[in-house]
């Protein structure tokens, strides 16, 4: 509050933000939501599906985003937060949160610690700040858009390897949790990807995807039909770090944030034609695909 009694101008709805106060925000409510994690993450807790769709939450996931949704309404009190587990509050306008307060329940539930925290502050649904923190290695990452992205300690972040030292291409697969299994276009993609990449990695954390191609841990990330409340944080990580995306049609992909899942490759433009191909003959291949059948235990 300044002297008057008034909000700062940051937090005033449909205002210019200052960007790098709400990046330092970002950083410290994911940051203080990893500790918790780490910490939670490590004795027992309550597993319950979440819809029928094979996604799972826990009281992990709803704490993280009270932690969270707290600092950021404190700091930015006109702005939408939406959230993956509480939905959106706050009036609707030009700036909104959007948060994944734990990327990888479905991995925490059988013990795997291969999980991240996302914040991103959407402009008019394109990402404008993007941050991503790993609470196993309590390190963190982000992005202004038009700023390049930051790495651990506040230095810019690099490249894990140079492109020569693997002969093949390690790709990062996701598909949206109402995907069935007998989606002919994602069993498409997933045969073709496997048949022309070295490794294929489905995380069930797209953001630890988006951050590990932002990194340069892998070559390429290829996503199907994906849900956008880990989109945007990530997206700005890899986009900022040099990496191409583009729809499966080949067209550039903006980020934006809304209802409709979104497919895309992402990738350094070295890779991209690869991915493209890895989609051109997926799509030829799909109507080929035979159906599955699965045997009925009970007959």
């Amino acid at each position: 509050m300044n002297e008057l009694g008034r909000p700062p101008e940051h937090a005033l709805d449909g205002a210019e933000p200052d960007l790098e106060l709400a990046r330092a925000v970002a950083v410290e409510a994911a940051e203080a939501a990893g500790a918790m994690l780490r910490e939670c993450s490590r004795g027992e807790f309550a597993i319950a599906a979440k819809g029928a769709a094979g996604d799972l939450a826990t009281v992990l996931d709803r704490e993280a985003e009270t932690i969270i949704h707290e600092r950021l309404r404190a700091a930015f009190p006109h702005h939408r937060i939406r959230g993956e587990e509480f939905g959106a509050s706050g009036p609707a306008g030009r700036w909104e949160w959007v948060v994944d307060p734990l990327d990888g329940t479905n991995n925490i539930a059988i013990g795997m610690p291969n999980y991240v925290v996302g914040i991103a502050l959407c402009a008019d649904r394109h990402p404008t700040v993007g941050v991503v923190h790993d609470p196993v290695t309590e390190r963190t990452w982000s992005a202004l858009r038009g700023g390049g992205m930051r790495g651990p300690h506040g230095g810019q972040a690099s490249r894990a390897r140079e492109h020569n030292c693997d002969p093949g291409l390690t790709v990062a697969w996701t598909q949206g949790h109402r995907v069935g299994r007998h989606n002919l276009a994602a069993r498409a993609l997933k045969y073709v990807l496997d048949g022309v990449a070295l490794r294929v990695l489905p995380l069930w954390a797209p953001l630890v995807s988006w951050s590990m191609i932002a990194r340069g841990d892998i070559d390429g990330f290829l996503g199907y039909q994906a849900e956008d409340i880990d989109l945007p944080a990530g997206y700005l990580l890899a986009v900022e770090s040099g990496v191409t995306v583009l729809t499966l049609d080949g067209e550039l992909f903006d980020g934006r944030t809304g209802p409709t899942p979104c497919s895309f490759v992402a990738a350094r433009p070295e890779h991209l034609g690869t991915l493209l191909s890895i989609v051109e003959a997926a799509a030829k291949l799909a109507p080929k695909l035979p159906a599955i059948r699965i045997p009925d235990p009970s007959r």
